[in-house]
């Protein structure tokens, strides 16, 4: 189940959407089969005791449901989306919540990792922003080092289209080492990218 389309604006178009990252399901799954294996034992091995079996077996029912079931259907209705106007959370099966962040509005992106999550690909992301949202905690989220520079390359598309300036850079060579110079400082552009280039429009000058 997808980000309905319906939902966007004219213009509007879903750069990349996912869940929050497999590494949550593990748990649930662990407790999936303990409890399966510990419900199965009542009933196959000695002694046998239909009443204490039945028990069992309803104990083990509400706690499948508690740590297997409930934990999956919440992985399954969180959402994440990030369209070329807006960063989009949706969580919640029946009480539906969600964040619009609009891009323009982003100020600043950082994501942190843990070892465990460095070598499984996860992580947060905390989004600082303009208007009343401050800051957003995206918890758990896949390649969250290659989703922040995929947000800043977005954001910027986005400042170029409600400047008036399109997909192409502009004209004047001042205005286009500023913008260069910024991306240096938000981490889009390296070092050496940012050296290389600024030779080039200095020479323009």
């Amino acid at each position: 189940m997808g980000y309905p389309t319906r939902l966007l604006t004219e213009g509007e178009k879903i750069v990349r959407e996912f869940r929050p990252h497999w590494r949550l399901l593990v748990i649930p799954v662990l407790w999936t089969v303990l409890i399966g294996a510990a419900v199965i034992a009542t009933w196959v091995f000695p002694p046998k005791n239909q009443i204490f079996d039945l028990v069992v077996s309803g104990a083990g029912a509400v706690a499948f449901f508690m740590l297997g079931v409930y934990p999956f259907v919440t992985w399954w209705f969180t959402l994440y989306v990030l369209t070329n106007e807006r960063l989009i959370t949706r969580r919640g099966v029946l009480a539906r919540r969600g964040l619009e962040i609009p891009l323009e509005n982003i100020n600043d992106v950082t994501f942190t990792q843990n070892i465990l999550e460095r070598l499984l690909r996860s992580g947060d992301l905390l989004i600082e922003s303009a208007g009343e949202q401050g800051q957003s905690r995206f918890r758990d989220i896949p390649d969250p080092e290659g989703f922040q520079s995929l947000l800043y390359r977005i954001r910027e598309d986005r400042s170029r289209d409600m400047s008036g300036g399109g997909k192409s850079e502009p004209s004047d060579a001042t205005v286009r080492l500023e913008r260069l110079a910024k991306l240096h400082r938000e981490g889009s552009v390296s070092a050496e990218e940012y050296e290389e280039k600024k030779r080039k429009l200095l020479g323009e000058i």
